[in-house]
């Protein structure tokens, strides 16, 4: 992952309410959900709510796909799983530390 990318993500995710949509749809997993899930499930307001999904998806955080009337969102494990692996390559002085299966995620 290039440095522009990983200062990109953190930066979206440097705000409470986006970093708890994010992580709300690590949960959810593959199936993602929908904005007005995510807003009910956090309480937050729909217009904040889009503002903040669009700096996600900005990010490349997460993907959305039209479904009829509606947009499901899907965090990117992917970026995801780069991001962290970003920051922990060089943890330990650049021993393995950790089990490679365990620092990603297989969704």
């Amino acid at each position: 992952m290039q440095e522009a990318n990983v200062i990109r993500s953190l930066s979206a995710l440097a705000h409470e309410a986006r970093l708890r949509v994010f992580r709300a749809l690590v949960v959810a997993g593959p199936e993602g959900l929908t904005p007005s899930a995510l807003a009910e499930q956090l309480g937050i307001a729909p217009n904040a709510l889009s503002f903040h999904l669009k700096e996600l998806f900005h990010a490349d955080l997460v993907s959305q796909e039209r479904q009829g009337r509606n947009v499901l969102y899907r965090a990117a494990f992917p970026v995801m799983n780069d991001l962290l692996a970003y920051l922990t390559e060089n943890c330990c002085q650049g021993a393995v530390c950790t089990d490679a299966a365990v620092a990603s995620c297989q969704c």
